[in-house]
């Protein structure tokens, strides 16, 4: 049975882009492979967590990821920070990493420009950690989004590089996993980048967001002038609008709609509202789990119990193989 790792930083909110990026994918694999699911705390220290708001959003991610249908019965699902071994591989890979491959990163160049007064150690590693997290359980695959893949990459030269200096063939490589034909990359509703939590509030959807919330942010969202002539291709911004449909709508929808953008009769604000409509459809059952699952502290708390006992009894077990 194969292996699967996944998990996510508690850094407020899911939104529609961590969904549909990971977690979808990570559900439904969960009923066919052995498969890991941990909130990600220690990544979230290379930001200085308030510790009061760390540890509040650790539970808001663990019933968030919970009522999207995350089942503690078939997946094994940790805090990070619970399980010792993490760090201690985590030191290990770190000894095998060069600044050099480090600095190279995407993400990293990215945080640096963004936040250039906080470039510490934690955020150059993280790449390492992230490779611990995956390795630990010796994962045969991870579902990561289009923007994780660099990550993924640095992960299994850290497994080979591994099993190359100690003569050993222990690590796998594990791969990117995806239902589709590609990795999924939800768009922003600015026009351009992708939908995540570093993003202007404005331009993200959360699953957690109310209905006229949800429908603001949308029919805010950036577009153009709209086609000059028929046939003529879609802009950034217009086909960003689309791909959040096609992750939502019937497919009867988005064909009305790509009919009037090819004959120069689309109406932006029909779009819009459309858009907003199915996203609502979309989101209100789970928003509705997300406030059921929320208030069931004693729950949460049993699942991070179990889950972070099997967790170490895996993770032990490669550790001492490891040293």
């Amino acid at each position: 049975m194969k292996t699967i790792v996944s998990g996510m930083r508690p850094t407020g909110n899911l939104h529609l882009g961590s969904y549909f990026g990971a977690l979808k994918n990570f559900i439904r694999l969960q009923q066919e492979a052995n498969c890991y699911f941990f909130v990600a705390d220690y990544h979230s220290l290379t930001t200085h967590p308030n510790p009061t708001n760390l540890h509040q959003s650790v539970k808001t991610v663990l019933a968030q990821y919970i009522a999207c249908g995350l089942d503690p019965e078939k997946a094994t699902v940790y805090i990070q920070s619970q399980v010792p071994e993490v760090v201690e591989l985590y030191m290990f890979l770190n000894m095998n990493a060069y600044l050099g491959e480090l600095e190279r990163v995407t993400s990293f160049k990215d945080k640096v420009r963004q936040n250039p007064q906080n470039v510490n150690a934690g955020l150059l590693t993280y790449p390492t950690l992230m490779a611990a997290d995956i390795l630990l359980h010796k994962a045969d695959a991870v579902p990561v989004g289009k923007d994780q893949e660099q990550h993924l990459e640095m992960t299994r030269t850290f497994a080979n590089r591994f099993n190359h200096m100690y003569q050993v063939d222990y690590f796998k490589e594990p791969i990117a996993w995806n239902f589709g034909n590609e990795l999924v990359k939800v768009p922003g509703l600015d026009g351009s980048g992708k939908m995540s939590k570093s993003e202007a509030e404005s331009a993200t959807i959360y699953l957690v967001d109310e209905p006229s919330v949800l429908k603001k942010k949308i029919m805010r969202a950036k577009t153009d002038a709209g086609p000059q002539e028929p046939n003529s291709p879609k802009s950034v911004e217009i086909e960003n609008l689309f791909s959040l449909m096609k992750l939502v709508s019937k497919s009867e929808v988005i064909e009305q709609f790509d009919k009037a953008y090819a004959d120069c009769s689309i109406r932006y604000g029909d779009l819009k509202k459309q858009l907003a409509e199915d996203m609502e459809n979309f989101i209100a059952p789970i928003r509705e789990r997300i406030h059921e699952m929320e208030s069931n502290t004693e729950y949460l708390s049993r699942i991070a119990k179990e889950g972070c006992d099997n967790a170490i009894a895996s993770a032990q077990q490669t550790i001492r193989e490891v040293r």
